[in-house]
């Protein structure tokens, strides 16, 4: 059963507008059974058959000029960059909307390729795994989500999730990665993987891993940045007027997905993890993963920052949407209190009218409920919702 994608619309509105599409994203997160179901009744061609890796490389217009300048769905392109050149030259000839559709889910070289060659007749979307308004989610027990994630197979195979977890995450380091950049201590980029998950929501502090892994610091921030470019993982970085201090100043740190922490942290169960000592931390990365999945799902690019006084107050997430910031607490609490609101009025007095006037508490409640100070508490299951409506 196809479960419908949010990204559709913005699909959508974008093949009645470029000549081509790219959509990238992670591993297994629905590219290829979107567009075959989105793009129907059209040319398929997948670079993952070296049959047609090999045409392709050599004689690209052979290759090309087989779809007669009709719609053709080129999945995996990553294994072919150099044909980008070629469909340039093809766009150049017939700027139709709509007639090269492509998806890649590497996004180093491929993102590179694209940039330079397709600048302009090109437009390029990220389809995430399953956001919590994706296959009914929310209507799922919390520590269900957590442990099987929100990846396709295993979200609506629950029965297959040790086996596909280990596996994608055995597949992510020994061939994505291989291909993606030369590692020559694998052994120790294997066990910064497992270490860092560890560090799931929390400030990332390369020295740490660099001594248990035994590498430089500037190797752990190399390896971070794999992880980000391969879509394992988000950096959510401090919020500061001053946009220089956002860039060099500590992020926080969390995997794609729930499970990928489960799995490395090794988790005895779904409801041990949620009662667990990282359940907090686990609930965080799956709302701020959701923030992820909404900005791409609308096309954008994602704009969100978490922010910490000098008197040591913290908003977990700040959202920059519709013209104003937007505070926002995450807390696995079924009981939101006013100590909770604490941090959401120093941001909104501090940042005065860029700041919204509503905070936001993200938290284990069954309805939306209004706190002191123009505050609300939101339940976790709706919160997809309300964050589509101010970014959308």
């Amino acid at each position: 059963m196809y479960i419908p994608r949010e990204l559709k619309k913005t699909f959508q509105a974008c093949i009645r507008q470029f000549p081509a599409v790219l959509i990238t994203g992670p591993r297994q997160s629905g590219k290829t059974t979107f567009l075959q179901h989105e793009m129907k009744n059209v040319a398929y061609v997948t670079f993952d058959d070296p049959l047609n890796r090999d045409f392709a490389l050599q004689d690209a217009n052979g290759f090309l000029d087989q779809f007669d300048e009709k719609t053709v769905i080129l999945d995996e392109i990553q294994y072919v960059p150099e044909i980008l050149q070629y469909v340039k030259i093809k766009i150049d000839k017939n700027r139709s909307p709509g007639i090269w559709i492509m998806t890649g889910s590497q996004q180093f070289h491929l993102m590179k390729n694209v940039s330079e060659t397709l600048a302009g007749r090109i437009a390029i979307l990220e389809l995430p795994p399953f956001s919590l308004n994706e296959g009914k989610g929310s209507a799922r027990q919390l520590e269900n989500i957590l442990w099987t994630g929100l990846f396709p197979e295993p979200a609506c195979n629950p029965q297959k999730r040790d086996l596909w977890v280990k596996s994608y995450i055995q597949t992510y380091l020994e061939r994505d990665i291989r291909q993606l950049e030369n590692i020559r201590n694998f052994r120790s980029f294997e066990m910064f993987v497992n270490l860092s998950a560890a560090f799931h929501s929390q400030e990332f502090h390369p020295a740490d891993l660099a001594r248990d892994c035994g590498v430089s610091q500037a190797t752990i921030k190399s390896w971070t940045k794999i992880l980000e470019a391969s879509y394992l993982s988000i950096m959510l970085p401090p919020f500061f007027k001053n946009f220089g201090k956002r860039v060099v100043k500590t992020s926080k740190f969390y995997f794609n997905d729930p499970s990928l922490v489960c799995y490395l942290t090794r988790q005895p169960s779904a409801l041990a993890t949620l009662r667990g000592s990282m359940g907090g931390a686990l609930f965080e990365g799956l709302i701020i993963s959701e923030v992820w999945k909404t900005f791409f799902n609308c096309g954008k690019r994602p704009s969100a920052f978490f922010w910490r006084s000098q008197g040591g107050l913290e908003v977990d997430l700040i959202i920059q949407a519709k013209g104003k910031l937007w505070p926002i607490e995450i807390k696995l609490t079924s009981t939101p209190s006013l100590n909770h609101v604490k941090g959401l009025n120093r941001f909104k007095e501090i940042a005065g009218s860029d700041a919204s006037q509503q905070g936001i508490i993200v938290c284990r409640i069954d309805k939306t409920r209004n706190l002191p100070g123009r505050n609300i508490a939101l339940p976790w299951s709706v919160f997809s919702g309300w964050l589509r409506e101010i970014i959308d």
